[in-house]
C-alpha cells in the first residue's frame, strides 16, 4: 500500500492541541528474530484524552491485523499504510488497541536486525528519531505528544533485552522470556528504545552526595555485540560516564531522572549516537580496533556528553515541535565539547570544536539551502535535514557566544530556572529565553534576533596599519553580513578577542591580546597601538562565531611561520582563516597547499594536521586547477614520506602521517613503493598497523591498480569481520575498472546502510569523474522511489560528479541545474540536496579559475 510518511506541522499543531496522551503499552513478540522472518507482531494499547471527535495514530506495517477503539472495531480500511484514521473518538478519555506486524530494518530506521558474519548471532536495536517509532508499534508521532511507556518485549530467553527503564518481571516459557519493563515518565515517541540480542555487558555504578545532603546512586551498564568486547575500554566509557553525571548534576540542578544509565554501541548505525533516556545508542565506530589517537578519544569523548546532555536538553524538556531542533542540538553540542575541557582529560575539546566542528557550520551557512538557528520547519522531511550544521555547530558557537556575554553562571542559572519550569513537558524559544533573561541585564530577545533568527555567518576582519619596525600604529575591527535569505545587512554583538603574534627567534611569539566587543560594524582597539604584531589574529580563543579574514601581512607570515605559533587553539585558527580564503577563492588553492607543505611537517599537534590534511585534499582535489594536481599530489607525498619516517615513537603525529601515505597514495604513484611496505609490515618504530590503516592502505593500492581481487581477499581473511568485510566492499569500489559494478549494486542492489557507506567511499576513491553524469541525471527522478530518506540523500551526494572548469565539466552541471529548473514539484527534501550539490560545485569552478 502506498503510503505518504510525511506529517506537516499545521496538522501536528492541531492534533497537539487537541490531544493529551495517558500512557502506551507496546507489546513486542521477537521470538523469530534470529530466523528468517522480515517481520515482528507489534501490539499496542494508546490511552488518550481529547477534545475533540477524530484524530489519528501514526504507523508503518506491513499488515494490521485489527484495530479497535472504545473496545469497537475499527474498520480496516481506516489503515492508510502511513496512519490509522480514528473518526469516532470521544470527547475525554480513549483506548485504542492495535495489533499488526512490522518489518525488520536494515537501513537504520525503527527496529534495525543485523546477523554478526563471525558467530552468527543476531542483535536489535531501535531508532526512532525523528519520526521511526511508528514502524515498530502505532503512536502520535510528535515531540509535544508525550506518553508513559511501558515495554513488554517477548525474545529468546539467552537473550539480553533492555529498554529506557529497567526490568521488573520476567516470565519464561521454554526458549523464550516475556520481560516487562517499568513505565518511563512522561516521554516522546521518537525517544523510546529497545536493544536485544547476546550483547556483552559491563556493570559500574555512579555516586554523589550532594550539599545538602541528598544521595543518588545510578547504575551503568556498557554494552556490545560479543566479537567487540575487547575493543569496547568499559573503564574510559565509565570514566566519562561519571565525570558527565557529575558535571551536569551540579550545573542543571536537577537530579538524573531516568534511573539507569545504559550505554550501548551497535553496528550499521545511521548517525553517532541517540540519546535515549536510560538506553544511548552510539555507533559502532567508537570502539577502537588497535591503537586511538587524543583526537579520536576527544571526539567520544565529545560525544558521550553531548548525547548525556541530551537526557535534560530534549528528553526532560522537549521542543514543542522540530522548529526548536536547536533547544535539544545546539546546547547539546555546546555542552559535549565544554564538558570534555573542563571536566575530563580530554582538554583539546575546544580545539576540535573551532578547527573542526564549526567547518561545518560555516559551509552549511554559505549555502543557498541556508536557514536560521531557529528555522521554520512545516514538515517531517524538512525536519530530517535540519539535523545540519546549523544547527548542530551554528547553534553551539552562537551559545559560546551568549556564554562569553552573559557569563557562565548566568548561562547555568538560567537553564536550571529552565529544566525545573518545564521538565517532562516540551517548550519554545520563549521559555528559555524568559528562565535567562532574569540572569542578565542584556536584552536577549534583540540578541536571539540577531543571532538565531538571521542566517549567513559573520566576516570579520582587521584594519592593520605597521610602522616599519612592524609595530602596530592603529587596529580596527569590521564586521559584515548580509542574510542570504533575506538579503538584509546583519550587524551582531560580538565578545571575542584579538591576539597580535610578532616574529622572534624562535618563531612566533604572543604579543598582546586584546578583549573586544564589537556591537556595530566597526570598533576601534586602540590599546594595540605600539605594539609589534607581525601577524593579527581576530577571535583568538575562538569566541564567537565568525569567518575570519586576515590582513595580507598576517597572511605570508603565516604561509611561512604558522607551525611555531605556540597556542594550538589559535593556530588551529590561522589555519581556520587560510582555509576559508581557498573555499571562498580569495586565494589560490595552490596557496593553501603551499602552506601545507611549508608547515605541516613542523606541526607539532596531530589534531590540527588530522584536519588541515583533510582540506589539503579537498584543495588540490577540487580547487586545484586540474592541469596541476600531479604535481601537486607529488609534492603531498614527499611530504608525507619524510614527515613519517622523522614523527616520534608511537606519536598522535606518527600515526596521523602513516594514514596521509595511504590518503595520498590514493592520488600519485610516487607513494606506491611506501604504502605497500606499509600493508607489508614494514613499519617505523612504534607503528602499529592496525586494521583500520591497512585497509585504508589496501584501497589505495587497489586504486593504483597494484593490488586486486587477491589482495583485497587475503587482507579480509586476516579480519574477516563485520568491519572487514565493508572495508573490503571500499577497497573493491576504490578499482577504477570496478565503477560499473559498484553503480549497479549502489542502484539495483539495494545495499544495507552499511554497505550503502562503504561502496559510496570506494566510488569516491576510484574519482569517475564525468564518466556516469547522465545516468545521475536520470537517477534523480526516481531516486526518492521505494527508498528511505536517509539513503536516497546519501546517493544524490555521493554520486553527485566531480565537475573542473572545461567545456565537459560545465555541461554537466548545466544538466543537472535544469533537472533542478524543470523539475519543481520533485520532493522538497532531494530538491534541497540537489541545489546543496549543484552549490559545492559552483564553489569548485571559482576556486579553480582563481588560480589561474
Amino acid at each position: 500500500m502506498a503510503a505518504d510518511l510525511n506529517l506537516t506541522w499545521q496538522e501536528c499543531d492541531a492534533r497537539g492541541d487537541q490531544l493529551e496522551v495517558v500512557s502506551y503499552r507496546v507489546e513486542l513478540d521477537l521470538r523469530e528474530a534470529a530466523s528468517e522472518a522480515t517481520t515482528f507482531v507489534s501490539r499496542t494499547i494508546v490511552v488518550f484524552d481529547s477534545t475533540g471527535p477524530s484524530t489519528w495514530l501514526d504507523l508503518v506495517a506491513d499488515e494490521v491485523a485489527s484495530i479497535t477503539l472504545n473496545g469497537a472495531p475499527v474498520a480496516a480500511d481506516a489503515y492508510t499504510g502511513a496512519r490509522i484514521l480514528l473518526h469516532d473518538v470521544v470527547v475525554g478519555q480513549n483506548t485504542v488497541v492495535v495489533e499488526a506486524r512490522c518489518s525488520y530494518s536494515r537501513t537504520g530506521e525503527g527496529l534495525h536486525r543485523f546477523t554478526d558474519p563471525q558467530d552468527g548471532a543476531t542483535y536489535l536495536y531501535t531508532h526512532c528519531e525523528p519520526t521511526d517509532a511508528r514502524r515498530i508499534f502505532a503512536c502520535f508521532e510528535q515531540p509535544d505528544l508525550k506518553g508513559r511507556f511501558t515495554f513488554a518485549v517477548t525474545a529468546p530467553a539467552d537473550w539480553v533485552v533492555r529498554s529506557n527503564q529497567p526490568e521488573i518481571s520476567a516470565v519464561q516459557d521454554g526458549a523464550v522470556s516475556t520481560r516487562t519493563f517499568a513505565p518511563t515518565p512522561p516521554l516522546s515517541s521518537y525517544l523510546i528504545a529497545l536493544v536485544a540480542g547476546p550483547y556483552a555487558t559491563v556493570e559500574d555504578e555512579w555516586s554523589i552526595t550532594r550539599d545538602d545532603g541528598s544521595t543518588q546512586t545510578v547504575a551503568l551498564t556498557a554494552m556490545c555485540r560479543r566479537p567487540m568486547l575487547e575493543h569496547m575500554e568499559s573503564d574510559e566509557i565509565f570514566e566519562l560516564t561519571k565525570a558527565g553525571l557529575s558535571f551536569y548534576d551540579k550545573e542543571f540542578g536537577f537530579p538524573y531522572p531516568w534511573g539507569k544509565y545504559d550505554s550501548v554501541f551497535v553496528p550499521e548505525y545511521n548517525i553517532g549516537a541517540m540519546e535515549n533516556p536510560g538506553l544511548v545508542t552510539f555507533k559502532e565506530d567508537y570502539l577502537f580496533r588497535g591503537g586511538a589517537t587524543t583526537m579520536q578519544r576527544t571526539s567520544r569523548s565529545e560525544v558521550v556528553l553531548h548525547e548525556m546532555a541530551h537526557l535534560w536538553f530534549g528528553d526532560l524538556v522537549t521542543p514543542k515541535w522540530w522548529d526548536d531542533l536547536w533547544l535539544k542540538e545546539s546546547f547539546a553540542d555546546l555542552m559535549g565539547y565544554q564538558v570534555s575541557q573542563e571536566a575530563t582529560r580530554f582538554d583539546q575539546a575546544w580545539l576540535q570544536f573551532a578547527s573542526g566542528r564549526k567547518l561545518w557550520a560555516y559551509t552549511g551557512d554559505q549555502l543557498p539551502s541556508t536557514h536560521p538557528v531557529i528555522a521554520r520547519i512545516d514538515d517531517l522531511e524538512a525536519a530530517a535535514q535540519n539535523f545540519d550544521g546549523i544547527t548542530y555547530s551554528k547553534g553551539a558557537a552562537v551559545l559560546r557566544q551568549l556564554q562569553a556575554l552573559i557569563g557562565t553562571e548566568a548561562f547555568f542559572a538560567g537553564a536550571r530556572d529552565y529544566f525545573a519550569a518545564h521538565a517532562f513537558g516540551s517548550a519554545t524559544i520563549n521559555d528559555l529565553l524568559g528562565a535567562l533573561q532574569p540572569h542578565t541585564d542584556h536584552d536577549l530577545w534583540r540578541w536571539a534576533d540577531a543571532w538565531l533568527r538571521t542566517t549567513s555567518p559573520s566576516v570579520l576582519s582587521a584594519s592593520v596599519e605597521r610602522a616599519g619596525d612592524g609595530r602596530i600604529t592603529s587596529l580596527s575591527v569590521h564586521q559584515e553580513c548580509t542574510d542570504r535569505i533575506s538579503g538584509e545587512q546583519v550587524i551582531r554583538p560580538h565578545q571575542l578577542a584579538i591576539a597580535g603574534y610578532s616574529l622572534g627567534s624562535a618563531g612566533l611569539e604572543k604579543s598582546f591580546v586584546e578583549p573586544v566587543t564589537l556591537t556595530g560594524e566597526s570598533a576601534e582597539v586602540p590599546d594595540a597601538a605600539g605594539r609589534r604584531a607581525d601577524l593579527v589574529l581576530l577571535n583568538a580563543g575562538d569566541l564567537t562565531y565568525g569567518i575570519v579574514r586576515l590582513d595580507e601581512t598576517s597572511r605570508q607570515v603565516a604561509a611561512a611561520h604558522l607551525s611555531t605559533l605556540p597556542d594550538d587553539l589559535d593556530r588551529g585558527a590561522v589555519w581556520t582563516a587560510l582555509w576559508n580564503l581557498t573555499r571562498d577563492g580569495l586565494q589560490p588553492a595552490a596557496r593553501f597547499v603551499d602552506a601545507f607543505v611549508a608547515q605541516a611537517p613542523s606541526e607539532p599537534n596531530a589534531m590540527i594536521l588530522r584536519i588541515v590534511a583533510g582540506q589539503v585534499q579537498t584543495a588540490v582535489g577540487r580547487y586545484l586547477p586540474a592541469a596541476e594536481r600531479d604535481a601537486a599530489y607529488a609534492a603531498l607525498a614527499g611530504v608525507a614520506r619524510n614527515a613519517l619516517a622523522g614523527a616520534p615513537a608511537g606519536s598522535d603525529l606518527q600515526r596521523t602521517w602513516a594514514e596521509l601515505v595511504a590518503e595520498f597514495a590514493s592520488h600519485t604513484d610516487e607513494l606506491v613503493p611506501d604504502a605497500q611496505a606499509l600493508a607489508a609490515g614494514e613499519v617505523p618504530d612504534g607503528l602499529e598497523l592496525t586494521d583500520s590503516l591497512r585497509w585504508r592502505l589496501t584501497a589505495a593500492l587497489v586504486r593504483r591498480g597494484v593490488w586486486g581481487d587477491a589482495e583485497v581477499e587475503q587482507v579480509l581473511a586476516d579480519d574477516d569481520t563485520l568491519i572487514g568485510r565493508t572495508s573490503a566492499l571500499t577497497a573493491r569500489a576504490a578499482s577504477p575498472v570496478a565503477q560499473e559494478q559498484t553503480w549497479r549494486e549502489l542502484i539495483d542492489g539495494r545495499p544495507t546502510n552499511d554497505a550503502q557507506r562503504a561502496l559510496l567511499a570506494g566510488w569516491a576513491i576510484s574519482d569517475p569523474g564525468l564518466a556516469f553524469a547522465d545516468r545521475y541525471v536520470e537517477l534523480l527522478d526516481t531516486v526518492w522511489d521505494g527508498r528511505v530518506q536517509t539513503m536516497a540523500q546519501r546517493l544524490v551526494t555521493g554520486l553527485f560528479p566531480d565537475v573542473d572548469a572545461d567545456d565537459d565539466g560545465r555541461a554537466v552541471l548545466a544538466r543537472i541545474q535544469a533537472w533542478y529548473d524543470d523539475n519543481p514539484g520533485s520532493p522538497a527534501a532531494l530538491r534541497r540536496v540537489v541545489l546543496e550539490q549543484i552549490d559545492h560545485a559552483q564553489r569548485a569552478l571559482r576556486a579553480q579559475e582563481s588560480g589561474r
